[in-house]
Formats: C-alpha cells, structure tokens, sequence
C-alpha cells in the first residue's frame, strides 16, 4: 500500500490531489485486505478504473483507493458469455466480443470505463447499457464474495445501489451471435456518431448531468441557458456539447465544480429542473471544509 500517490493523472480530466493509500490489487484477497484496512482505521474507501467519469478534489482523498489489475482485469469468452474482471476496459470486452462474432455489448464503443464502473453506473449509451446484457456480477466486501444479478444490484438509469465499500470484481455478459461484418458496421456508425457530437479529442470526465427528461438531454438544456463555451479558470463548457467539460489545459477540480454549479443554477432558475450529475467525486472539498461533493451542486 502507497501513500500519497497522486490521482490527477489518472483521471481523464487530469486534475485532482492525491489519496492517502493507493494500492493495485490483482486478486480478491487483496481487495478484502484494502477494505479491512479502510475500515480499520476508519476510512473512506473508492476504486478507481480507467478514471474517467471521476472528478477528485482538488485537496486530495483522505481514504483508501485501489485499482484492479491482474486476474480482476481479465476477459475470456465461453460460449455465449463474456467473462471480465472488474478493472477490465470496456474496449478490451468489446474487441474480444467481436472476434466471438458475438453482438449486443457495441454500445461499449462509446464509453471510455471498465466493466466494474460500467456495472456500478449501469453505463450506457446509444440505446444500450449494462442492464440489458449483464447476467450477474460478484461483488466484494470485507467479509464476504456474493455474485448478484442485474435485480439484486438494482440498476437503473445510469445508477445502482452499490456503495463504496462494495467492488465489483468480476461480470458475465450475456451476448448473441452476430456477424462480424454487422458488428463493425454498427460501431463504425456509433463512433462516427460519437466523434461528430462530443468532444473526443479534449480532457474531459465524460458526461455532466444525467438527462433530465426523455424529450430534453442535459446538453440541450445547458445551452439554451446560454452557457456553451462558458469558462472558469483553466476549464469549459464544450463549445462542441454543453453536457461536457474540458480541461483546456490549467483546469483544477474547484474549476469544474463552478461550472457544474451555475449550469445547476442557470437551468433550475429556467426550467425548474434539477440536474442531476452523471459524474462521481473523491474527496473532501477543497478549501470549504463540511463534506464531499458540497450539497449545492448534487441532484
């Protein structure tokens, strides 16, 4: 176990201090040992992926973060199923699906996270998400190793009642066969769609907010309060899709919780919706003292 490791870097927004224990943890008993430790000494406790989908304070995380590695990141296919560790990429399950010439998981192509994430925020895009290929899933406590289905997590949209504390470390995915060719054809057409919407080629955390109502995206209702392109410090409201923000260069985490704040604001003084946010938070809030993420910015 480390201490004092910077986190920033390995997040997709690049911004954030450092935790207090880090460790990468290739087995189960690992994992337990990480969790013991936390509650020892009585700790916050997070895991961390591919670190997208993540902002960490800018103060640092005063707990225990691991990450999976080893057996907890690898995939095999048997049959019909996709077998994945936790800290496997989203991108590795779906090349190997592929070559399985099994379909249903291309909706992956877009979300740039790893099966433990995905399943934890029943991850989706484009019409799919967990929910609708995962069959079960094992999940890991100080304790205890107990495999749950996709009703016993209780997922919903972009959410599941998983606390930190819980690790996911291993998922089957149920896929069907397809064509290869078919296959390709409906990512090409997905990161096609991707490339040309958001902004693929600039630090961001992914998506903001959650979309409030079926008829209105999160993105839509920011810019029309006026607020793509708006920037704080070193970060931006994409002037390419108001639902995400970029790191241009400088951004710290307070930078981004500003923006995420009076999009809020903005929008709720407009429309009286609330927004929810998409994104997850390590830390305590920098400089404001009280808890982390700071009530005034969370759905």
């Amino acid at each position: 176990m480390n201490e004092n490791v910077p986190l920033g870097q390995m997040t997709t927004m690049g911004t954030g201090g450092a935790a207090r224990y880090f460790a990468e943890v290739a087995s189960i008993d690992e994992v337990q040992d990480a969790l013991r430790l936390a509650t020892d000494e009585d700790l916050p406790f997070a895991v961390i992926g591919l670190g997208s989908n993540l902002l960490v304070a800018d103060e640092g995380f005063p707990g225990v973060v691991v990450r999976l590695v080893g057996e907890l990141a690898n995939v095999s296919v048997g049959g019909h199923v996709l077998r994945a560790g936790g800290g496997a990429s989203l991108a590795v399950c779906l090349h190997r699906a592929r070559a399985a010439e099994l379909g249903g998981f291309e909706f992956a192509c877009a979300i740039p996270g790893t099966v433990g994430g995905g399943v934890w925020m029943n991850a989706g895009a484009y019409g799919g998400e967990m929910v609708n290929v995962l069959d079960r899933a094992l999940v890991v406590d100080a304790l205890a190793a107990e495999w749950r289905d996709s009703v016993q997590l209780g997922l919903e949209y972009r959410r599941s009642n998983l606390t930190h504390g819980k690790v996911v470390v291993k998922a089957e995915i149920r896929l069907s066969p397809t064509g290869g060719d078919d296959i390709r054809a409906v990512i090409a057409e997905m990161q096609s769609q991707r490339k040309a919407a958001q902004p693929t080629n600039r630090r961001t955390f992914g998506s903001v907010f959650k979309n409030p109502l079926p008829e209105l995206g999160a993105g839509q209702a920011v810019e029309a309060v006026g607020l793509r392109g708006h920037t704080h410090g070193g970060a931006q409201i994409s002037p390419k899709h108001a639902n995400f923000i970029e790191n241009m260069g400088d951004a710290a985490t307070e930078d981004a919780l500003e923006l995420i704040r009076l999009a809020r604001s903005r929008v709720y003084e407009q429309y009286g919706l609330l927004l929810e946010t998409e994104v997850q938070f390590l830390g305590p809030r920098s400089g404001q003292g009280g808890s982390w993420p700071p009530d005034d910015i969370l759905g």
